[in-house]
């Protein structure tokens, strides 16, 4: 990798001339482009050193690339090491006509030598937000993942233009680490703080505890883990998003600390909030601070810190909520002065009180409900704050592909360019990555085109370097796909419909995660069109990492959008008493769960073994790891207890399609339920109740290894799938 940087050559006077100052040095690099090009030989390990990386100096307009060069010599100059991983990416897309993705690749059809640019080519970003990562990332992406996991997602959010990135790993250590000065025992706190699978929604105010304790050990080790992240962005140039403090506490905190007003905060789906530290009380500038502290010792500085007030049903009492919220603001401006306030723009948060209350220049609202309804109008609602165009396309870790892409390029572009806008960013933010990554490609590129995007341009390019070579059923498919999942309109829905094979057996059932969709939002004739035709796909490019990620994918769909055809069948030979067509189609719905986890076991990402061997790696005895494992495996079913997943509904919110998970627990919920149909059809006597939160548990507190390694051939499955499916 060679890097170079902008100076001043260093003069020299002639001869006979009269002496004059010393000649100014040569001024050096405007940073160091040496994480860039670390992150390039991790992406490009064969063809890294034909890049040159430039840096230099970030002027008025904000972050920029630009790209040049011949065959084997491409020169990338950028305003910060991710600027230049931002631009190696539009030339790999662009020039090279291949692609990486989170996840998936087509490097395999990258050249040994690197094809020369025809004419030097510039980007600006259009905004200087580019935020990613939702608050429950760390919970439905995976809490026990290790530092090569952040690191790639890091390398590859920098290739796709982003520049924000929370960073929630070991944020228990500040609470643990202040709170002992506040009259706390180390063992009490542990106590509180929940296992960290389920850490997303402390963070957020909604429960402790849970999964809970957790060992000194573990707390220490994931802290580690969090400034080594954190570190590696800042390498890149890029903002680590660290959480702020906005007052939450343990029980008996005003017992402890005279000058504490708290105000408790009820419950959060049956699960008990922890108490809210009024922010206007003596008491919470002392604890702040103290928190701060601990956070900058563990984590370093940073320019970005994210919190919410009062999030999802949290109570004000007696609290002044705008001078509340001016208290939060200034206690996080006392420890870090340059800083910015992030908060989600979700349901009703932020209120008119909490912006009433603070410098909102000194804020960023990240819009998770952007693409989802209509009518919106952020510059008289926010009260004239920054925010950044969001979108949560995915909740829980679907599997389900799609998006509402084609109104992401509509209204992103309308709501920039109007007059006023406050729109300062972009904000990626489902509630778990690498599921889809089109939809990922395509709103990170939101921020560095001015023109706006064509859609279906821009999903041609894709088809035709997703792969690595253009392919005219590739193209098919994927126009097949932009027409149907990835064209879903707003009004309602942010994200498709889930899996009725995940639910929660009924012949009525319409969800699996109780605030899905509740029917299908696209054509899936669609999704059967683009199986089709990535089955046609050239045997040269079938070898391609997400060619057969997709194809999974793909093929995994087109079964889930036939059992919403199937189900009403079943229900209807069920409610006929004809038992000979209800067990034949049981029998076909039996049969497509077991296809549909064979497939998922051909492709490590979609097996539920490596998900729970990496919660087990974290455990230092039995005892810790089988806790762990429960901890990442009822987030994935029954989330919590009894109240929270039957009474309100937290059951299955996490549901995807995974190798073992299907088998293991969906498959054996409708073989249960459609025997004891088939029992009250041979009976007369209504079926029997079946107890699907024991069902649940029982599955969250096996343990054990499951399969970490893929088995089966991804062509093979889903050809076997194209022939299951009718017509």
């Amino acid at each position: 990798m060679r890097t170079g940087g902008w100076g001043r050559a260093r003069g020299r006077a002639g001869p006979g001339a009269p002496a004059g100052p010393p000649a100014a040095a040569p001024a050096g690099p405007a940073f160091d482009p040496g994480p860039a090009a670390a992150a390039l030989a991790r992406l490009l390990p064969a063809q890294h050193d034909q890049f040159t990386l430039v840096p230099v100096a970030k002027g008025a307009g904000g972050d920029s690339f630009s790209v040049s060069g011949t065959a084997g010599a491409v020169t990338v100059s950028g305003t910060s090491p991710a600027s230049l991983l931002t631009g190696a990416g539009w030339y790999l897309e662009n020039v090279a006509d291949v692609d990486i993705g989170l996840p998936g690749d087509s490097l395999g059809a990258l050249p040994a030598v690197l094809p020369g640019v025809g004419s030097p080519v510039g980007r600006t970003a259009v905004v200087p937000h580019r935020y990613a990562l939702n608050d429950t990332d760390a919970g439905y992406s995976g809490a026990y993942r290790d530092f090569a996991a952040y690191q790639h997602e890091a390398d590859v959010l920098a290739l796709h233009g982003f520049n924000e990135v929370f960073v929630q790993t070991g944020a228990e250590l500040p609470y643990y680490q202040a709170l002992q000065g506040f009259g706390y025992s180390a063992a009490e706190l542990r106590s509180w703080i929940p296992a960290p699978a389920h850490q997303s929604w402390w963070l957020l105010q909604n429960l402790s505890g849970v999964g809970g304790p957790e060992s000194e050990r573990l707390l220490t080790a994931r802290a580690a883990l969090g400034r080594r992240i954190a570190d590696h962005l800042r390498g890149l140039g890029m903002t680590p998003v660290l959480p702020g403090f906005f007052g939450t506490v343990p029980p008996g905190f005003a017992a402890r600390n005279a000058d504490a007003r708290v105000v408790p905060q009820g419950t959060w789906v049956g699960l008990d909030r922890p108490d809210w530290l009024d922010p206007t009380s003596a008491a919470f500038p002392r604890l702040a601070a103290a928190y701060y502290r601990a956070q900058r010792e563990a984590f370093g500085d940073s320019a970005m810190y994210k919190m919410d007030l009062l999030h999802e049903g949290g109570t004000a009492g007696p609290v002044d909520v705008g001078a509340a919220a001016g208290a939060v603001q200034r206690a996080l401006l006392a420890a870090h002065p340059q800083a910015t306030w992030a908060i989600l723009g979700w349901e009703s948060n932020p209120s008119g009180a909490v912006l009433s209350g603070v410098d909102r220049g000194r804020m960023l609202i990240l819009d998770g409900l952007a693409d989802r309804y209509d009518g919106l109008d952020r510059e008289p609602q926010w009260q004239g704050a920054p925010y950044a165009f969001g979108t949560i396309p995915n909740f829980g870790g679907h599997t389900t592909p799609g998006a509402n892409s084609a109104v992401w390029v509509r209204r992103f572009q309308q709501w920039r360019t109007k007059p006023g806008s406050a729109l300062q960013g972009i904000a990626y933010l489902p509630e778990a990555v690498g599921t889809d990554p089109a939809a990922f490609e395509l709103f990170g590129r939101l921020a560095w085109e001015p023109a706006g995007i064509d859609q279906a341009a821009w999903f041609a390019a894709y088809a035709a370097r997703r792969y690595g070579a253009a392919d005219p059923h590739a193209a098919a498919a994927w126009e097949a796909l932009r027409q149907g999942p990835y064209s879903m309109p707003s009004g309602r829905w942010s994200e498709a419909q889930d899996s009725l094979f995940a639910a929660r057996p009924s012949l009525t059932v319409a969800t699996a995660a109780t605030w899905s969709p509740p029917a299908m939002r696209y054509d899936p004739a669609r999704v059967r069109a683009a199986l089709d035709e990535l089955l046609l796909v050239s045997p040269a490019l079938r070898s391609c990492d997400a060619y057969r990620f997709d194809l999974v994918n793909v093929a995994r769909q087109a079964l889930d959008n036939r059992a919403r055809a199937l189900l009403p069948q079943i229900a209807s030979a069920y409610h006929a008493r004809n038992r000979t067509l209800f067990r034949s189609l049981v029998r076909e719905w039996g049969a497509d769960l077991a296809l549909v986890d064979r497939l998922s076991g051909t492709d490590a990402r979609s097996m539920v073994g490596p998900w729970i061997a990496a919660a087990r790696s974290w455990g230092a005895d039995a005892a810790e790891r089988d806790r762990l494992e429960y901890d990442a495996r009822s987030v994935l079913a029954n989330w919590s207890g009894r109240v929270p997943s039957d009474v309100h509904g937290l059951h299955d919110y996490a549901n995807r399609e995974w190798a073992g998970l299907v088998a293991g627990l969906y498959a054996r919920r409708w073989s249960s339920y459609f025997s004891s149909l088939d029992e009250a059809l041979t009976s007369g006597a209504p079926p029997a109740a079946i107890d699907w939160f024991a069902m649940d548990d029982a599955w969250s507190g096996q343990t054990g290894p499951l399969p970490t390694s893929p088995s089966g051939d991804q062509v093979d499955l889903a050809r076997e799938v194209a022939k299951a499916l009718p017509g």
